[in-house]
């Protein structure tokens, strides 16, 4: 059973901790419990309830009428939702409460589900995706443990394998692509799903994956001379992607694609002319053609 102070709360389901003692002060919304000195801590009930309120109140429900609701009733008001946005967020938080139960069995019922009603591709984009980058910010905030946060990491990745393996690997593919990450670089989760769209798309792919070498690449680059080299990196400073961008420029390649994520689009980075840049993976296929 998951105890969760107000503040962790706050984060795990983006309702200020003000607004959530206004609601619990004015609509007895949530009952929490104290421990032995005193502290107030919130269960997992309470986490899934104030989840569910959050998502009904984005979705134009007043807080006072849903806080006259039963379990039962908040429950049937959220499976009445039709929004796909905020279907997703239910989604989202589902995958949330999974996390801090550490329920793996769960984890899989809920990914086969949501693959069954999305197809693969839209649940990763749609779902996962921006799971994940939840996940990573309530990591770096220290709302959740590392061993959280590989877990659900390590059950993504072998979904993501599981669907590389079952796509036919082209025999006489049109054209190909080199995937790889920088030295130091073990964030697999994004090259995994940029290396199943290419395969689903009849692309060969040269997977390097985590940690590589920048000069081993290029040497690998200039001999197997594939139509497009792809890479990104999510924890290094402006002035090493600048300087690993640099590096590629003895690529022997149609195109060398760089993948910026939000967060570096702040940084202004400087691309070399031998570099384009991305900012999602539909924009990677459009740059095979």
């Amino acid at each position: 059973m998951g105890k969760y102070s107000i503040k962790e709360l706050e984060s795990l389901s983006g309702i200020k901790a003000h607004t959530l003692r206004i609601w619990e002060k004015r609509f007895n919304l949530l009952n929490p419990e104290r421990t032995d000195t005193n502290i107030r801590y919130y269960s997992d009930e309470d986490l899934r309830k104030i989840l569910n309120v959050s998502l009904l109140t984005t979705n134009g429900v007043r807080i006072s009428e849903v806080a006259s609701f039963s379990d039962e009733e908040l429950k049937n008001a959220v499976l009445e939702i039709n929004d796909e946005d905020v279907l997703n967020r239910k989604r989202v938080n589902d995958l949330i409460m999974v996390m801090s139960d550490f329920d793996e069995s769960r984890f899989h019922k809920l990914f086969n589900k949501y693959v069954k009603e999305l197809g693969f591709e839209k649940a990763f984009t749609d779902v996962i995706h921006p799971y994940l980058e939840k996940v990573g910010i309530l990591w770096l905030s220290g709302e959740i443990q590392a061993t959280q946060e590989h877990l659900v990491t390590s059950l993504i990745r072998s979904k993501l394998i599981a669907e590389i393996e079952a796509i036919d690997f082209p025999c006489e593919a049109k054209k190909s692509a080199l995937l790889f990450l920088p030295e130091g670089e073990f964030h697999e989760l994004g090259l995994l799903f940029f290396n199943y769209l290419l395969r689903k798309a009849g692309v060969k792919v040269y997977y390097l994956g985590q940690s590589t070498p920048v000069s081993q690449t290029v040497e690998f680059v200039n001999s197997c001379q594939p139509d497009l080299v792809l890479t990104y990196s999510i924890i290094k400073s402006k002035r090493d992607i600048e300087e690993f961008l640099e590096q590629l420029e003895y690529c022997k390649c149609k195109k060398t694609v760089y993948v910026e994520n939000k967060h570096q689009s702040y940084l202004k980075i400087n691309y070399p002319a031998h570099i384009s840049k991305v900012n999602n993976y539909k924009e990677i296929l459009s740059h095979l053609n």
